[in-house]
């Protein structure tokens, strides 16, 4: 423990250059040799725009790192939040337990209020507008969205009494597996079973992204897959009978030109019911069967 403690409290800045930038490196040849679907798309040119949106949420995120430092110092100062409040237990318990906070506030119900609130929505609604969902759109984020979900982390941070090696394990640990359950790869069933009762994997998040109520609404998480079993939110689906998109916005000059992904936000609220896309295959929903 104390090796992660040292290590996360001075972690270089090209370190963590190196864990977003190899970890989409990694997964993205695992899916090029090992893929889930073929796409047939021009992979650069698709990853070009989800790039475009990953320089974006740097920008955002820079300058604004200052108030996360200042949260996790206000914390360790005053000795607020459940870190702190659970200094009898033992230390890798209330570790992990600060974790699990920093992953429900920061990602999972960050997330799951996008879902829910229109405004929110529209920004989130650029992850969402993928028709060939791969490990780079892990990092598809409006700018928009990049500051609501630096939000809810500082939230989180204050309500975890997150020491600041512990923020960058948690971003370290988000950022990987954000790429990992993006990533176009699938899992054999058994294996998925064992590590979904854990983490996020592909199998469980692809759902997430199929075009269609009710799948777009479940299988929120990011690292840890027991908020959607908790909360009620977990969806099963066949991943061969998946397709990727948003109903709203099928059409490439939506979906696939960053000028117009700016503007998706600021425009009209599009209903799912002037869907103009169409599944070739309806998925067969297995959720009762394979919780």
């Amino acid at each position: 423990m104390d090796f992660f403690i040292n290590y996360f409290e001075t972690i270089p800045s090209s370190h963590r250059a190196f864990i977003l930038v190899g970890g989409i490196l990694f997964f993205w040849l695992l899916e090029n040799n090992w893929p889930l679907f073929q796409f047939g798309y021009r992979k650069w040119r698709h990853a070009g725009i989800n790039f475009f949106f990953t320089f974006t949420t740097i920008l955002v995120n820079f300058p604004l790192a200052f108030a996360l430092l200042w949260a996790s110092d206000w914390t360790q100062k005053f000795h607020i939040g459940l870190f702190h409040w659970l200094s009898f237990t033992p230390f890798w318990l209330r570790t992990i337990a600060a974790l699990l906070l920093l992953d429900f506030i920061g990602a999972w119900f960050a997330h799951w209020i996008q879902h829910q609130v229109k405004f929110l929505w529209q920004f989130h609604l650029i992850h969402h507008t993928d028709q060939q969902v791969d490990t780079t759109t892990a990092n598809r984020h409006h700018p928009g969205e990049s500051l609501v979900r630096f939000i809810f982390t500082w939230v989180a941070i204050l309500a975890a009494g997150a020491p600041m090696w512990l923020v960058f394990l948690y971003q370290s640990l988000s950022v990987v597996l954000s790429q990992f359950n993006h990533a176009n790869i699938t899992l054999p069933s058994w294996l998925d079973r064992v590590i979904s009762l854990v983490v996020v994997t592909p199998n469980m998040h692809h759902i997430h992204h199929h075009y269609q109520q009710p799948y777009t609404d479940s299988n929120y998480g990011n690292i840890f897959s027991l908020w959607d079993r908790l909360l009620g939110t977990y969806r099963f689906a066949f991943q061969k009978d998946l397709v990727y998109g948003i109903d709203t916005h099928p059409t490439p000059e939506e979906n696939a030109r960053i000028a117009n992904l700016l503007k998706i936000p600021f425009q009209p609220y599009r209903p799912a019911s002037d869907s103009k896309l169409s599944s070739t295959t309806p998925v067969k929903d297995q959720t009762k069967e394979n919780i």
